[in-house]
């Protein structure tokens, strides 16, 4: 059997996304589906080119005209698709909606392919917010064509516990880890002298980075009995980036918050060595979100680390090392944190065997594939 992974942008290899699509295509073929990556990106010259695999399906030149054609021209995906026998198309969604893509797939399903899409975060209208124009455009475009496009698919991929999308069935996995991936933490405390947080995040608002940052603030000015660090890890660029780093500067926590921009390989290893306590999301509700099964937990857990969040996440929800935090906009409450953490000493392998084999990708994936050929 043959697949391809559709991703409709451009990868960044210290994007928690990107490692996940790579991780998910891992999986695939670790459950003996043969299965090639196809993404948007550059060539050597700067030409505009769809990836597949290392090599180049169709290049795009550059200008105008290429970006965009690339967003429209899926003609020779499909004749690529046809002439290497793929059995399974899997497309990721990029809130992207549009007659092109469901005619792409249409034509596909005519010819016996079967055709998925994974929407990564459902429901997903109030993550439009904090969008520039264009993106907001995108969104309404989206709404026009959804239920549409959702006809048009064999199955909807989501990790939320939605029996149906837009009319369309689903199939309901969670967030995978690839175990190989990610070293353990040594040990549950580093030192005694600073308890060290830890956020890896994409810093969007409904990250509820913020709620954190207001409660060390609190904290800090209540008679603290420890001494305490935030390390933050994701790119600072947008907005809600830009407004947690003067929410620091206007409360005076430098010496308590530090912002390290995009990570990965060894240097996020390195903070994760470092990390005795992980925060999760704070504001899924600011989204309009009550269950998720997000990326971070997992990682968390993964690595060995106790964490804290707002959501419910049916894999987490009655594990001995979470913390939950109230879905509001309260300030974080440290105290309540420190005393956990003082009170608890789960080895990191401990935390790691608790979501073992479960929460592989293998598992989660091999999932996907008997639901789809189930008949």
């Amino acid at each position: 059997m043959k697949a391809i992974f559709i991703v409709f942008h451009a990868l960044a290899e210290y994007s928690g996304i990107t490692k996940k699509i790579r991780y998910q295509v891992k999986a695939l073929n670790d459950c003996g589906v043969e299965t090639e990556l196809c993404y948007l990106g550059w060539d050597e010259f700067g030409n505009q080119v769809r990836w597949v695999g290392d090599k180049v399906q169709k290049n795009f030149g550059k200008g105008i005209k290429a970006k965009i054609e690339k967003r429209f021209e899926y003609n020779s995906l499909y004749h690529y698709i046809i002439d290497n026998n793929i059995s399974l198309v899997y497309m990721r969604s990029l809130i992207n909606a549009e007659p092109f893509i469901i005619s792409f797939a249409k034509k596909l399903r005519r010819k016996g392919v079967k055709v998925v899409m994974e929407i990564p975060t459902f429901p997903y209208d109030h993550e439009g917010k904090e969008l520039p124009l264009p993106n907001k455009i995108r969104f309404y475009i989206n709404k026009l064509f959804r239920y549409s496009q959702a006809k048009n698919l064999d199955a909807i991929i989501t990790f939320s516990d939605y029996e149906k999308i837009f009319n369309q069935r689903t199939i309901r996995i969670s967030n995978g880890v690839d175990f190989d991936s990610l070293p353990l933490k040594s040990s549950y405390r580093n030192s005694p002298e600073v308890l060290e947080f830890l956020v890896v995040a994409e810093l969007h608002y409904w990250h509820g980075v913020d709620r954190a940052i207001s409660g060390i603030d609190k904290y800090m000015k209540s008679e603290p009995i420890q001494m305490l660090h935030l390390n933050i890890v994701g790119k600072p660029e947008r907005a809600s980036g830009f407004a947690l780093k003067t929410q620091v500067e206007s409360l005076d926590l430098g010496e308590f918050v530090s912002f390290l921009g995009p990570l990965s390989g060894e240097e996020l290893d390195e903070v994760f060595e470092k990390a005795d306590f992980g925060i999760g999301s704070l504001a899924r509700h600011r989204s309009n979100i009550t269950k998720i099964k997000t990326l971070k937990n997992r990682e968390y857990a993964a690595r060995g680390l106790g964490f804290v969040y707002s959501e419910i996440d049916e894999d987490f929800e009655d594990m001995p090392y979470i913390i939950k935090a109230p879905a509001d906009e309260t300030p974080l409450d440290i105290s309540r944190i420190v005393d956990f953490y003082n009170s608890t000493n789960l080895e990191p392998i401990e935390i790691r065997k608790s979501i073992e084999p479960n929460l592989s990708w293998k598992n989660q994936m091999q999932k996907v594939i008997f639901s789809i050929f189930a008949d």
